[in-house]
């Protein structure tokens, strides 16, 4: 056990039927209202003001009544029409704990994907949307930058050790082409912006308990201070504790993480709030599987820790590899085509992070206001896995590697925004550096019989290691990067309105390489010494709305936006830095930052009994750097290669039903045709092999997704069933290997017995009490979700695809005191 951990861890035909039920919407409809909730004395704290709104369904409203405490400026600066708000409610659909992503995924368009049913193993998610992954989307918290997405996120933190999602008060999503505000140099494919609720007024606690499948076990409890003198200063504090067990394999996943915010109101129109992160994750991931093992080693094949002889069996497995006495390969690996690296000993993940900052939104008149967040954020992580490629210097035939990276980061962002006649005009400034220390040490194993005798213990990735044998790699790198941004958005009339503005981003990244050792790395040197700067003086980008009747809203929203060059370490990400020295200077010449022109246009009606959209893209992509990997995943040779342009277009419909109170009958479609522009020419061994890549569909993301949800509310009983269809997805660039197509579906329940409660007892101890059940894949399908997080292959089969979780349950007590 870690020190930073506070106490001692406590052990298709359904599918089917709701697509010919539904008729309907996600959230994209429920959002059709572009205005958030606000307070009418709050109204002038956004930046952008907005056209009245027209009243929105049941369901809609429903789902934005929580919205009134929180003002949430840093999601509002851009044109609201592009982007959709939602709200906690719908996170509480899902299990408690859930990666706020997976709620996202009833957006046309979006797809997230995760190896255990909450998603909050970082390494075995993904998160796309409109043909992008999440290292193309930018995202913050409360205006802070969570950084490219990738695992071992450099200059940033996944939103799930971010945050707690019981204290999300609601996301901003812009499918489209993000906001010139927005904290980020990788959205090239649309924003999410989490916004934080804010302190109660009244003094409290908030409790929920959750049990579930395979020993689930979830704590969640917050404190409220309630308002601390006249002027309202308040603030709250929040633990979660999260364990489970896998649901194949042995070990556990374990996660807790500590919340604080402060609200201190300044007058009527002003205030300063402070947020605080802390997370510790431990976790023994699942075992990457390829297709080869999905079609012929059955749904059952993990890592060996934690099983009974396991490390008896990576031990033989690994001597068999190498033709030496004693190896034996298990009996279900006989059909596998690589039966020696379908699984390992151990591969585990371990990070301690914190993150905060200070905001102040002043109205320095009443016309301008100045908002300004200064933040930092230190994060520890570990990646371990026991590789064996290489024998331990004893003679094990073994290793244990780890992959250390450690990042330090601190920024800050100010604005100033002025309204006058018709116009509100936005100009701001954001800096952040940071350090970025990635290493790969490697720990001897034990002799078999050590173990046996109980002489020696296995090495563990979560234990305290100390002692290694040899480093594999280190870099060091140094990252600053400024952008300056201005907009203004002209209402022309009530019910018209503009927006244009621009970008400009400098960025730039230094590398040096301290440690090589040529055994693991296979090349004289890994990258550094040098330095590459992304720098893009103007980046437009122009909006419009336009209300033309009661309900129906027509808007468009064009722009360019840049992905810096990424920072990744030594064969570990979609970085140039990531390669040898020789292929780093080979393509550094050639090297251009990802670049992207967005065109997106929609409708959008807003009725009592029907509320529909429909929303259409173009995207032409420029400069796509995909990661391209060969051989084991423990050591594979990766390059990072220029792919050339993609094209890609795609629409969107959504339409939901609410023919009487209650009832919400929901789904959506979208379709996406994004293909590589160039075919790619590669030097294998000597030789010139060109790749027909040309008129494929991108890696991982499909060209068709439907999505259906059916709701009920019947007095204090609320109860809703959800399906997604996923279509076949390709895993290799040139087509020739894909992952199938699936139905995911998932059903909740939740009572709310606080009528009940307050009739037994007047006390009033107890304001709210509520009793919740899930289901996750409750047609116990087997499936393929996350895909390429060793990346993808040019042709053939890889070891970089992730099993969906079986059916599981769950249940929770909720109660507010």
């Amino acid at each position: 056990m870690s020190a930073f951990q506070f106490s001692s861890r406590i052990p298709s035909g359904s599918a089917s039927l709701i697509a010919l039920l539904t008729l309907s919407v996600s959230t994209q409809a429920f959002a059709a209202t572009s205005a958030p909730v606000t307070k009418p004395d709050e109204k002038s704290r956004h930046a952008t003001p907005a056209p009245p709104a027209h009243k929105p369904p049941a369901k809609a409203r429903a789902l934005t009544s929580h919205t009134a405490e929180n003002i949430g400026v840093e999601g509002h600066r851009q044109a609201n029409w592009v982007s959709n708000p939602v709200s906690s409610a719908m996170i509480r659909e899902y299990v408690a704990g859930t990666n706020p992503l997976k709620a996202l995924t009833r957006l046309p368009g979006v797809l997230f994907n995760s190896g255990d049913p909450q998603g909050v193993n970082t390494w075995q998610n993904s998160f796309l949307m409109h043909g992008f992954d999440q290292s193309q989307i930018g995202m913050t918290l409360d205006g802070i930058p969570l950084g490219d997405q990738q695992f071992s996120n450099v200059n940033g933190l996944s939103p799930t050790s971010a945050i707690s999602s019981e204290n999300i008060e609601r996301m901003d999503v812009s499918a489209s082409t993000g906001s010139e505000s927005v904290a980020s140099t990788s959205n090239l494919g649309g924003t999410v912006q989490f916004i934080s609720r804010d302190p109660s007024h009244k003094r409290g606690a908030s409790v929920n308990q959750t049990f579930g499948s395979n020993a689930m076990y979830r704590t969640f409890l917050r404190l409220e201070s309630g308002d601390l003198n006249p002027q309202g200063t308040r603030f709250y504090v929040s633990y979660a504790r999260n364990d489970t067990d896998k649901w194949r394999g042995g070990q556990d996943q374990f996660m807790q993480q500590v919340n604080a915010k402060v609200l201190h109101p300044i007058g009527q129109d002003s205030r300063i709030t402070a947020f605080f992160d802390y997370a510790d994750l431990q976790m023994q991931n699942y075992q990457d599987y390829s297709l080869d093992m999905f079609n012929h080693g059955g749904y059952a094949i993990d890592n060996f820790i934690g099983q009974p002889g396991g490390y008896e069996k990576a031990y033989r497995l690994a001597l068999a590899q190498r033709g030496l006495p004693g190896g034996q390969v298990p009996a279900a690996y006989a059909n596998l085509k690589s039966p020696y690296t379908a699984s390992y000993y151990e591969g585990a993940q371990m990070q301690h992070s914190y993150i905060g900052g200070v905001s102040a939104d002043l109205a320095l008149t009443d016309r301008l206001r100045w908002q300004s967040t200064a933040y930092g954020h230190r994060s520890y992580q570990r990646g371990s896995v026991a590789s064996p490629l290489i024998a331990s210097p004893n003679g094990a035939p073994l290793i244990d590697q780890v992959t250390q990276p450690d990042t330090d980061r601190f920024g800050f962002t100010t604005s100033l925004s002025y309204r006058i006649a018709h116009n509100v005009l936005n100009a701001g400034l954001w800096y952040e550096n940071t350090h970025f220390d990635i290493s790969k040490p490697l720990y001897q194993e034990p002799l078999l019989e050590d173990v046996l005798n109980g002489t020696a213990t296995p090495v563990n990735g979560l234990d305290n290691l100390k002692n290694p044998f040899q480093n594999g790699y280190r870099q060091v790198f140094n990252t600053n990067t400024f952008v300056a941004y201005f907009q203004d958005t002209y209402h022309v009339t009530n019910t018209i309105a503009l927006h244009a503005g621009f970008r400009s981003v400098l960025n730039t990244s230094r590398v040096g390489a301290l440690a090589n050792w040529e055994t693991y790395t296979r090349t004289t040197a890994i990258a550094g010494g040098d330095s590459l700067t992304s720098s893009k003086p103007f980046l437009p980008h122009f909006s419009g709305e336009w209300r033309f009747a009661p309900g129906h809203q027509l808007y468009f929203d064009i722009a360019e936006n840049v992905k810096v060059y990424p920072v990744s370490g030594y064969n570990s990400g979609s970085s140039p830095f990531s390669t040898s020295q020789a292929s780093y200077l080979a393509s550094k010449s050639s090297l251009q930052p990802e670049t992207d022109w967005n065109f997106a246009g929609g409708y959008r009606y807003t009725g009592r009994l029907i509320s529909g959209s429909l929303y259409g893209y173009h995207t032409i992509f420029s400069n796509r750097l995909q990661r391209i990997s060969t051989g084991p995943t423990t050591q594979p040779y990766t390059t990072i290669q220029n792919v050339g342009g993609v094209t890609m277009s795609g629409v969107d419909g959504a339409v939901t039903l609410t023919p009487v109170k209650g009832l919400s009958l929901t789904n959506s479609i979208s379709y996406n045709h994004a293909v590589y522009d160039d075919n790619i020419t590669q030097t294998i061994n000597g030789s010139r092999v060109t790749y027909n890549i040309k008129g494929q569909q991108v890696v991982a993301y499909p060209r068709l997704m439907y999505h259906a949800d059916l709701s009920y509310t019947w007095h204090d009983l609320q109860a809703h069933i959800e399906a997604q269809y996923v279509g076949k997805r390709n895993l290799s660039y040139t087509g020739d290997t894909k992952v199938p197509s699936y139905w995911l579906t998932n059903f909740g329940a939740r009572y709310d017995l606080s009528k009940q409660l307050h009739r037994l007892s007047h006390t009033g101890f107890v304001q709210h009490l509520s009793l919740d059940f899930n289901v996750y894949n409750l047609t116990n399908v087997k499936y393929i979700s996350t895909m390429g997080q060793n990346g993808y292959p040019m042709a053939g089969d890889y070891q970089s695809v992730v099993l969906g979780a079986p059916r599981q349950y769950f249940g929770a007590v909720h109660a507010d005191f």
